[in-house]
């Protein structure tokens, strides 16, 4: 396999996996009330608007700026602290454009470019490494965003029913 194939196929599966857990967050927005999507039962938990925001921001700061190299205006104790309720859609709007933003980003980037060095926050790693941690990062926090779902509407969010019926195998991992 060339070094072109292995990062064109590192670069999609990794836009892959920013686009498939967008949508499921987008989903979780869609089932939840505005007060349910600012609610913590405790002050030390996030709320899941507080993550749509915390992954706004660490996507623009370790791809867009940290790769890309736009201004990095990052507030991330901000991400944490907002109370005031921002709608459903909103937040899916801000999320969703910084998705796209930096799946464009993704999409340029060459061979050479993935093993280049950056300083993001306080690291010194790789492009790829950069990319690797972003994804890495979003799935853990769509996994919260799943739970917290799952956990104020008491019902399965069923994105893995293709498992169960076979006939809806050949939609894949999608949303119902």
């Amino acid at each position: 396999m060339s070094t072109q194939a292995l990062t064109d196929e590192f670069i999609h599966v990794s836009r892959h996996e920013l686009r498939q857990r967008l949508l499921r967050i987008e989903y979780c927005l869609e089932k939840l009330t505005l007060e349910q999507i600012w609610s913590r039962e405790h002050e030390i938990e996030n709320s899941v608007g507080n993550l749509v925001l915390h992954l706004c921001g660490n996507i623009r700061q370790w791809i867009i700026s940290g790769v890309a190299g736009a201004a990095d205006n990052r507030d991330r104790d901000a991400e944490f602290s907002r109370r005031e309720p921002m709608g459903a859609g909103e937040l899916a709007k801000r999320l969703r454009e910084t998705v796209e933003e930096a799946s464009e980003i993704l999409a340029e980037l060459t061979p050479g470019e993935l093993l280049g060095k950056r300083k993001i926050q306080v690291y010194h790693l790789t492009v790829l490494n950069a990319v690797y941690h972003v994804v890495e990062h979003f799935g853990e926090h769509t996994g919260q965003i799943m739970w917290a779902t799952k956990r104020m509407l008491g019902e399965d969010l069923n994105f893995y029913g293709y498992l169960k019926d076979a006939s809806l195998a050949s939609k894949g991992n999608r949303l119902p």
